[in-house]
């Protein structure tokens, strides 16, 4: 990263007095120090996803799934998925939050477009419960700011 790209800008944006009460609530709550680094955080974050957007480039997605053991065959549905695109799985945890009911968290790295197709696969298996695809970005992404 040069200089000039480390370069800070100020800017001046205008909201209603309730909406910045609100957020200033936020993030206090959250820990920020200042406005500044909670609203770098925001852009990087809808960045972050607007990329996953993109067909193009490296992802790195986290999907969470909870599911309950018992359904029929369903744990060896989502290994088989995953398996069958070893090449995007990182890492996976599973974790017991019950007797009936697992949590599965994987760590997918690929190209944006496939990462995406397998967390949505993931989660459209039938029997999983509830779950999620958050998007982390790719390094590439990551470092240009």
């Amino acid at each position: 990263m040069t200089e000039e790209n480390k370069a800070l800008t100020r800017v001046s944006i205008s909201l209603e007095n309730t909406l910045l009460d609100a957020f200033d609530r936020l993030i206090t709550a959250q820990g920020y120090d200042n406005r500044s680094e909670a609203i770098r955080d925001l852009i990087r974050a809808r960045l972050i996803h607007e990329g996953a957007e993109q067909p193009e480039g490296e992802q790195v997605v986290v999907v969470t799934l909870v599911y309950d053991h018992h359904a029929r065959e369903l744990a060896a549905k989502l290994i088989d998925k995953q398996h069958h695109h070893h090449g995007l799985v990182v890492s996976t945890l599973h974790v017991h939050l019950g007797e009936r009911h697992c949590l599965e968290v994987s760590v997918l790295r690929g190209p944006a477009k496939e990462v995406r197709h397998l967390g949505e696969e993931l989660l459209a298996t039938r029997g999983v419960l509830h779950g999620d695809i958050q998007f982390a970005g790719g390094e590439e992404a990551l470092s240009r700011w």
